[in-house]
């Protein structure tokens, strides 16, 4: 959600705070702001919308100064405006901040019994003016932003700015993510490493709790409890180049493209050449376990549904999904010889990151699938399976979820092996066919064009459907959210056996239904829900094989064409044609594909 830099640099820092806050523009936002300090003094400008208007406001009215911290706003508190936008400024003190401070109403009135005004709606300003109060009261900035912190509840990374204090950044992470780079005679700090990427390759993640005090040739950490505290200082290989679009109009095509090259690396990162057996970096032995609780939010989600299926079908291992964020207030009990499994690209979800601690101490493994190896949820986990997919920059998962997909797949094939569920020669059918996967994938995205003129017609309507049944069912979902988010159509999956059971009263001339259908054990009755579709007029777009096109085509409104595959790698393969449809109907509407209005990448408060 909301992006988080700050800069202790030997050159004009308005300019360097600016690239780097377009480096967090994946992660949604409403406006953005930077303060620096200049000879001693204060100063902030702020704007709503994109970035390039608060660049074009620094080219009229400039804000000078090798000192400074910036902001984009995903807004929570308050309406998007100059007003609401950060930094927040108070006094001699400049504060930016990610996350939700809960007990801010208690602070305000405070604050106001000591005739404190408030001009914001939002809960920021609260953490300017109480550092303002303890200001004057005597303390130190140092001691001011601690003592701050310390009355803060709730979730947030923060970075504050003094007046006249042009070598000194204070910085704070209790549930929000914040990173500290480290330069030659400079020091940064972001809400994650993208943002530095141009700057420096050696970070120093804050952990839970941490706040840190920067000058240009020095950090210093102390945990909560004030205890200095020693934090590791990575060097991050982070290609620069994936943060661009190379040639593509929006990153989301780049990164639907970027497809077979990224699954082929997971595959190959878990399946080495030369063997049919999983291996994981980490000690997870499935005949100690009787059962898997799996969790995460949105995508993520839909890939933890599909995962429910290759587990029980593979393993026969029972397994429990849920949404993040009803399952720690759900409070379930977790039985022994259970593992729990946590999805999160970025992961630093922070719904995802709080299930996972309600864990802790009662599944007998923590487990998660996550793309950032060094963020909060791999770090908290007992073993932690990156999903090679690269950057995404994108707001809608795509690679990412094929990646996500992969990896939850050998990790079936890996537990189906530990627990003698399939014989050898299924664990090589199963294998092979993954290593032909990155080819299919390249065969459906050969299918764009074609997928292209079917998204032209789907731009019209109001509303869509999306079916599926088996392993297409979670897909179906999938590619309803991928629809609705991107291009704000109205849009839902539904299992097609369910279509009877509802749904159906919204089938009519004007509804087009994606049927996603593979030439599979379920395919006949798939295709008979399809029929109901069309017998009351119903817009079918079929999506599946030579085969069942063969089949079924009949009186279909669109036909998108797939590569046979085997049975359980169709959700991977399937997801191109989902994802293709989504890109190519927003791209036809005029909606901003890769920052969809309302939407963040990164959703680090609840």
């Amino acid at each position: 959600m909301c992006g988080i830099v700050g800069v202790l640099g030997e050159h004009e820092a308005a300019p360097i705070l600016v690239e780097a806050l377009k480096r967090l523009e994946y992660r949604g936002y409403d406006s953005a702001g930077i303060a620096t300090v200049n000879n001693g003094a204060l100063g902030r400008r702020r704007a709503v919308g994109k970035l390039v208007n608060l660049s074009d406001l620094l080219v009229h009215d400039p804000l000078p100064g090798k000192s400074g911290i910036g902001h984009t706003r995903w807004a929570t508190h308050g309406a998007p405006s100059v007003t609401n936008a950060h930094p927040h400024k108070a006094g001699p003190v400049a504060v930016v901040h990610n996350g939700i401070v809960e007990n801010y109403r208690e602070l305000r009135a405070e604050l106001a019994e000591h005739g404190v005004d408030f001009v914001t709606e939002t809960d920021t300003e609260t953490v300017a003016l109480m550092a303002e109060h303890y200001l004057k009261s005597g303390l130190s900035p140092v001691e001011s932003a601690y003592k701050t912190i310390d009355r803060l509840k709730g979730a947030f990374a923060l970075a504050f700015l003094f007046d006249g204090q042009d070598d000194l950044i204070v910085a704070a992470r209790k549930g929000s993510p914040l990173a500290v780079g480290h330069g030659d005679g400079e020091m940064y700090v972001g809400s994650d490493a993208i943002a530095l990427a141009p700057l420096t390759d050696r970070i120093t993640y804050l952990e839970e709790g941490d706040r840190a005090v920067l000058t240009r040739t020095s950090l210093e950490i102390r945990n909560e409890a004030g205890e200095l505290a020693n934090r590791e200082t990575r060097q991050i290989k982070l290609d620069q180049a994936q943060a661009d679009k190379a040639g593509h109009k929006h990153f989301m095509a780049k990164e639907i493209a970027e497809q077979p090259v990224v699954v082929a690396e997971a595959i190959q990162s878990y399946l080495p050449t030369g063997g049919d057996d999983v291996v994981l970096p980490g000690d997870l032995d499935f005949t100690k376990l009787d059962r898997l609780t799996m969790v995460a939010c949105g995508t993520a989600f839909y890939a933890c549904l599909t995962a429910k299926y290759w587990f029980e079908q593979l393993a026969k291992m029972p397994v429990e999904v849920d949404i993040a964020s009803e399952f720690r207030y759900r409070e379930p009990p977790i039985p022994g010889r259970t593992a729990a499994l946590f999805v999160s690209q970025s992961g630093e979800t922070a719904d995802t990151l709080a299930a996972l601690r309600y864990c802790e101490g009662k599944a007998d493994k923590i487990v998660s699938v996550i793309n950032v190896p060094e963020s909060s949820i791999a770090r908290e986990s007992d073993i932690a399976l990156p999903i090679h997919a690269g950057v995404e920059i994108g707001v809608a998962s795509t690679k990412a979820f094929t990646c996500q997909l992969s990896v939850l797949l050998m990790l079936a094939l890996k537990a189906a092996a530990d627990r003698g569920t399939l014989t050898d020669e299924e664990l090589a059918d199963h294998a092979a066919a993954l290593r032909g996967l990155p080819t299919a994938l390249n065969s459906a995205l050969d299918q764009n064009r074609e997928i292209k003129k079917s998204a032209q017609r789907l731009s019209e309507a109001r509303d869509v459907l999306f079916l599926g049944r088996g392993l297409m069912y979670p897909l179906a979902m999938e590619g309803a959210l991928k629809l609705k988010e991107i291009s704000y159509i109205h849009a839902e999956g539904y299992a097609s056996g369910e279509l009877k059971h509802g749904p159906i009263a919204l089938i009519d001339k004007h509804m087009p239904v994606v049927v996603m259908a593979p030439r599979d054990a379920v395919f006949d009755k798939t295709v008979s829900n399809m029929q109901e579709v069309m017998a009351r007029k119903g817009k079918v777009i079929l999506v599946s094989d030579d085969d069942g096109i063969a089949e079924a085509e009949d009186g279909v409104w669109s036909i998108i064409r797939m590569p046979h595959v085997h049975p359980s790698l169709a959700p991977i393969l399937y997801s191109v044609p989902a994802q293709l449809l989504a890109y190519h109907t927003a791209v036809a509407k005029g909606t901003d594909v890769d920052q969809p209005r309302n939407l963040a990448k990164s959703v680090t408060v609840e």
